[in-house]
């Protein structure tokens, strides 16, 4: 029975990292439903982009207050984590702050000292941004589109977060007493919990403090493997994300839109009355016209675009720098990128259902994403330049109008007269050719 600790800590640890890379891969099998792009040119500049941006928070600073605030959270939780390590080797083995016999004393009283100073950070950060999404009004954290489960994830993050903090101080002021009671050696510095909880916890009996000390190691380490758990569902999986989502973005000048092979060598064959139209493809050139242009469902968009949905901080920094939601059109780009999420969501439930996806009568296009946002879109990119990780729900928008204009031919009418116009009179505007110069005869 001496053991029996030690057998549930294993049990937990086993079915926690177990059910993690479960979620992990039906992430990975669900954006395996789009097709492939190749984004691993430039390795050099993605390793640098990635290290700036997923893990130096750069983009984040450009609103320094939220900013410094995310990177407490950001930093402070990430190596207060570290002491996971010491937690699984004490679980398992039975031993009581086991990296203090590998970093000796002194190395470690500086490490201990360190993650109470971020603790600290981290408990500061999440409750200011817990004030600042819920009673300070800041229009972007409170639009419609998060209202329900969006809200209550944001919230729920936070509240675990702070969480996991006090149960770090209150093991660590516990700890700090019975150390100076002499019932535990000597080892670490709690700058914080000693000064804040020490004065309390010394009234109380050794056997409450062991009692406080031990199930607040275990509150920590359960906790920390619920967070981890509960990431599959939450908006925070850019924890994760953020760093393949970086590594994967696209390089290129904003603003430059790919152009389809088949659609190009069609133009060429048009333009030159020498092409040969039965001349092999070039090297890497499709051989044949894709079998749908554009994108109606997820099935149709890129690899990169369904990870950039689950990528999704759901921050709103891309819908409040957009001129269309600026003015009043529905439009959203972060509302693009939830729909696509949740169409991704629903496609991977059937297919765990099923086996296989069934055609479940619904679209990306239509039943998620309506016409009216895509046609709202000014292709400005000022949702991409925004983005702190890097996303690009332009992308997917414009695949969308590519679909409707190239399979639907539904374009809006000021789009197809515009068309008309260049196709007739080599312009825009509805005049004849032999009137363009007009313009120049003042």
């Amino acid at each position: 029975m001496q053991y029996i600790d030690n057998i549930i800590f294993l049990i937990l640890l086993v079915a926690g990292f177990g059910l993690f890379a479960k979620s992990l891969l039906k992430i990975y099998r669900n954006i395996r439903l789009g097709h492939e792009i190749n984004r691993n040119d430039r390795k050099s500049e993605r390793w640098s982009t990635m290290a700036r941006v997923a893990m130096g928070q750069s983009k984040m600073v450009k609103r320094p207050v939220a900013g410094i605030l995310h990177l407490f959270v950001y930093v402070g939780f990430v190596i207060i984590n570290i002491e996971l390590i010491e937690i699984i080797v004490d679980g398992l083995f039975g031993t009581h702050r086991f990296l203090a016999s590998v970093f000796g004393n002194g190395f470690y009283n500086f490490f201990t000292a360190t993650l109470e100073v971020l603790a600290l950070l981290v408990v500061i950060g999440v409750v200011v941004f817990f004030i600042r999404r819920n009673f300070y009004g800041v229009k972007r954290l409170t639009m419609k589109e998060l209202f329900g489960w969006p809200k209550h994830d944001a919230n729920w993050i936070l509240i675990i977060e702070f969480a996991l903090m006090m149960a770090f101080f209150k093991m660590n002021a516990a700890d700090f007493v019975l150390q100076q009671r002499g019932l535990l050696p000597e080892h670490g510095s709690f700058p914080i919990s000693s000064a804040v909880l020490g004065p309390i916890f010394s009234g109380f009996s050794d056997g409450f403090l062991h009692f406080t000390e031990k199930g607040a190691w275990w509150f920590h380490f359960v906790g920390i493997l619920f967070f981890m758990n509960y990431l599959y569902y939450s908006k925070h999986l850019h924890i994760i994300l953020a760093f393949p989502s970086t590594w994967y973005a696209n390089l290129e000048k904003k603003g430059k839109f790919n152009n389809l092979d088949s659609v190009t060598k069609e133009i060429k064959l048009m333009m030159d009355p020498n092409a040969d139209p039965y001349a092999a493809p070039a090297e890497g050139a499709e051989a044949d016209a894709p079998s749908k242009f554009g994108a109606e469902d997820i099935f149709d968009l890129n690899q990169v675009q369904l990870l950039n949905a689950y990528s999704c901080t759901e921050c709103g920094r891309c819908t409040s720098v957009c001129p269309a939601n600026i003015t009043g059109k529905k439009l959203s780009p972060r509302l693009i990128l939830m729909k696509t999420r949740d169409r991704l969501e629903e496609v991977g439930r059937n297919i765990d259902k099923n086996g296989k996806f069934v055609d479940d009568g619904k679209k990306l296009l239509n039943d998620y994403i309506t016409k009216e946002e895509l046609w709202a879109c000014t292709t400005c990119n000022a949702c991409t330049d925004a983005c702190p990780v890097l996303l690009d729900p332009l992308s997917i928008i414009f695949e969308m109008r590519r679909f409707l204009v190239m399979e639907q031919s539904a374009a809006p009418q000021e789009l197809n007269l515009m068309m008309t116009n260049v196709e007739n009179n080599a312009a825009p505007w509805q005049y004849n050719q032999a009137d363009r110069l007009n313009w120049a005869n003042d």
